[in-house]
């Protein structure tokens, strides 16, 4: 390389001697005598540095994290089958503050006063009953369905059972008493309902023969209607054994409340019960006998006593008689004082709202 140099150094010179004046070339022999051959001597050029290779970026190390487990897929929700919508219903009664004997008085006023016409106003009072005294409520409405259908299935007898019931202990002939004179004797009226009990009992000589009625001889209080009722029975030939006596009632409602605990206590085979009065009164003492043992029956149960017939003395009594069963129902629902207004036909009926 320093020859290559060198070289064309010379051929330098040497062209510039050849085209240059004698002045010119006698100046470049006396400079190349002056620069010393080394001092021509080109150094070589530095190998070149290589240009640093450049530092890589540290890329921060990062730990491996651990594949976390697949998320299992959750199974399909299953779509509830949508809730059908109910029926509508009957708008709901509230519950009544009233109480059963007012509810009862409420019923008994409009079917006196209407009869039929009333059954959709006692159906409305029947539920309201059943908000509040379930059980009650269906005692109730077999009692009204008694009340409603009294005339149409009870037939009066007269003068004598008819035939046709059970011949055993099991029947119990009701005498129904009837108030006595001042003095503790028997009226004419309740010795012709003892008559027909005397011919009933020949009739049906197994059956019990039960006189009801307590003391209402206002100068005798000793004397009882049952007493007086019994002697009688027995002065004409009914025997002894055969007789009860309940000498406690007052009424109508109490015959039948009286009676009917006295048999469930000390005569537990009777089952079949026929009622004795006067003609106009059987009905009377029907329903509220029916009524009674209704009551009296546990809920769900049948009734013990069934109420099979009846018969009648003759009389002209015009008594109200639709009052005295209302009257007698009002009592044995539990509302003494309003059943005497009935009784005395005393009760103001247009207290209540008139149908619609």
């Amino acid at each position: 390389m320093k020859r290559l140099v060198w070289v064309l150094l010379m051929g330098t010179v040497l062209l510039s001697l050849c085209c240059c004046t004698p002045q010119d070339r006698e100046a470049l022999a006396t400079l190349s005598t002056l620069v010393p051959a080394a001092a021509l001597e080109v150094s070589p050029s530095p190998e070149p540095t290589p240009a640093p290779t450049p530092t890589a970026i540290p890329v921060p190390v990062v730990k491996p994290t651990a594949t976390p487990e697949p998320t299992p897929t959750p199974e399909p929700a299953v779509t509830p089958e949508p809730t059908p919508t109910p029926e509508p219903t009957a708008t709901p009664i509230p519950a009544t503050e009233r109480s059963e004997a007012e509810i009862v008085e409420e019923m008994a006023a409009y079917f006196i006063r209407y009869g039929d016409k009333a059954t959709e106003k006692l159906d409305a009072l029947l539920a309201e009953m059943g908000t509040a005294f379930p059980a009650s409520a269906q005692k109730w409405a077999g009692i009204m369905d008694r009340w409603r259908t009294l005339e149409e299935r009870v037939t009066v007898n007269k003068g004598v059972l008819p035939d046709g019931l059970p011949d055993t202990d099991e029947l119990c002939i009701v005498v129904l008493g009837y108030q006595l004179n001042a003095n503790g004797t028997m009226k004419n009226h309740l010795k012709a309902r003892l008559n027909v009990a005397i011919k009933s009992a020949k009739k049906y000589p197994n059956a019990y023969i039960l006189c009801t009625g307590g003391g209402t001889a206002s100068r005798k209080k000793s004397a009882t209607e049952a007493g007086k009722m019994g002697s009688y029975l027995r002065k004409n030939g009914v025997n002894k054994a055969r007789i009860i006596e309940e000498k406690e009632s007052r009424t109508t409602a109490q015959n039948a409340r009286y009676t009917l605990a006295l048999l469930e206590r000390d005569y537990p085979g009777i089952r079949y019960l026929a009622i004795v009065s006067g003609d106009y009164h059987v009905r009377v003492g029907v329903l509220l006998f029916e009524a009674e043992a209704i009551l009296r029956a546990a809920p769900g149960e049948e009734p013990r006593f069934t109420v099979v017939s009846n018969a009648g003395c003759k009389t002209s009594n015009p008594e109200l008689v639709r009052m005295f069963q209302a009257g007698g129902l009002v009592e044995l629902a539990g509302n003494g004082k309003v059943a005497h207004a009935l009784y005395y036909n005393t009760y103001n009926l247009k207290q209540w709202p008139p149908l619609s």
